[in-house]
C-alpha cells in the first residue's frame, strides 16, 4: 500500500510541526499532494480509469479549496507551502 501510517505520520511531521496535528491545512495539502502524485503515476498506466479519474479530481479541487482558503487568511503560509511543494496555480 502507498499512503501507510508511517507515511502519513512523516508527512504531518514535516509540515505540520508534529505527527498529532493532522486538521492543519499546510499537513492536509501535503497529503493531498501525495495522493495527487500517486493518483496521476497510476492514471499514466491505466488511460481508461475513468474511477480514478474522478478521485483525482476530487483531491485536487479539495487541495484548490484548501489552497484558496490558505491564500486568503494567511499569504505568508501559503507561499510556504507552494514553495515547498513545487506546486504552482
Amino acid at each position: 500500500m502507498y499512503l501507510t501510517s508511517q507515511v502519513k505520520k512523516e508527512i504531518f511531521k514535516k509540515f505540520a510541526g508534529n505527527d498529532k496535528n493532522t486538521g492543519s491545512s499546510e499537513a492536509q495539502i501535503a497529503l493531498f499532494t501525495h495522493r495527487i502524485d500517486h493518483l496521476t503515476g497510476h492514471l499514466k498506466n491505466n488511460k481508461k480509469d475513468f474511477g480514478t479519474q474522478r478521485a483525482l479530481l476530487n483531491l485536487v479541487g479539495k487541495r484548490r479549496a484548501l489552497l484558496d482558503y490558505l491564500k486568503k487568511n494567511d499569504l505568508m503560509r501559503y507561499r510556504a507551502i507552494i514553495k515547498t511543494l513545487d506546486i504552482r496555480k
